[in-house]
């Protein structure tokens, strides 16, 4: 009876994990705001999702947890348009091997530049959402499966501002950020059910008083590695694969 329930629930997991969106992707973000059109495309990357082995024959594939958020020129934090719905509402799934009930699973290492930006600590000192305090469903949506278009508005009065993104993937490890290095080590990032290489971070400044109308974003760095701090780290030359996530990403202004 409990070896059928295991396996019961480890195909719901699998199937939890593998089942998102694909195709043409397309999500519309704070549906109800007013403000100035924008559409941010992202081509995914060689390494957009990454193979993650969850019992010895079963592999799945992981999509990454993506956050977008917007700032002042002078790099004030001012709103999030959009997050993946395992780090805005504290979804995380449970693997085999841990050791921690589903519902108080973390995940620290998960987008912590912007959610240090964001500055709101929880109850348990951290900084990501929580299930008794999600983020909006206007802005929360499932991991997509590849390529995406995100549409979106952002206030009237923003003219200078910038757009920035966040990227991590789970199980991306490395020769220097390996899955057995342990809390203190430079290359530790959660362990192996939680860590990987560290997320990386894409930036552009926008100027809607300007002619132009579509940017380019560029990588400015990766965020902390076990997810203690804020800061952005500009040397990205331990990490892979982790550079691949994303080939290219644009932003239409309206």
């Amino acid at each position: 009876m409990k070896r059928s329930l295991f396996l019961l629930t480890l195909i719901l997991v699998v199937f939890s994990i593998s089942t998102c969106y694909s195709g043409d992707i397309v999500i519309t973000s704070g549906e109800n705001k007013i403000g100035k059109d924008i559409t941010l495309i992202v081509e995914a990357g060689e390494h957009y999702t990454h193979p993650l082995k969850i019992m010895k024959f079963i592999t799945v594939k992981t999509t990454p947890q993506i956050v977008v958020w917007i700032e002042s020129a002078d790099g004030k934090y001012i709103e999030t348009i959009f997050v993946t719905s395992r780090a805005g509402t504290q979804s995380w799934r449970k693997t085999p091997g841990e050791g921690v009930p589903a519902e108080k699973l973390r995940r620290k290492t998960s987008l912590p530049y912007w959610a240090h930006k964001r500055g709101v600590v929880y109850k348990d000192g951290l900084y990501l959402p929580t299930k008794d305090n999600p983020l909006p469903d206007t802005i929360t949506s499932a991991s997509p499966k590849a390529s995406f278009s995100l549409i979106t508005k952002i206030p009237e009065t923003l003219e200078k501002f910038v757009i920035l993104v966040e990227f991590n993937n789970s199980g991306d490890f490395n020769e220097f950020y390996t899955e057995d290095s342990k809390l203190g080590d430079p290359g530790y990032t959660g362990g192996r059910y939680a860590g990987g290489q560290p997320a990386v971070v894409f930036a552009v400044e926008i100027d809607t008083t300007s002619e132009t109308k579509t940017y380019e974003m560029r990588l400015i760095g990766h965020s902390s590695p076990d997810g203690e701090n804020g800061n952005l780290y500009e040397d990205t030359s331990n990490m892979t694969t982790g550079l691949d996530l994303a080939k290219k990403i644009t932003v239409n202004i309206e």
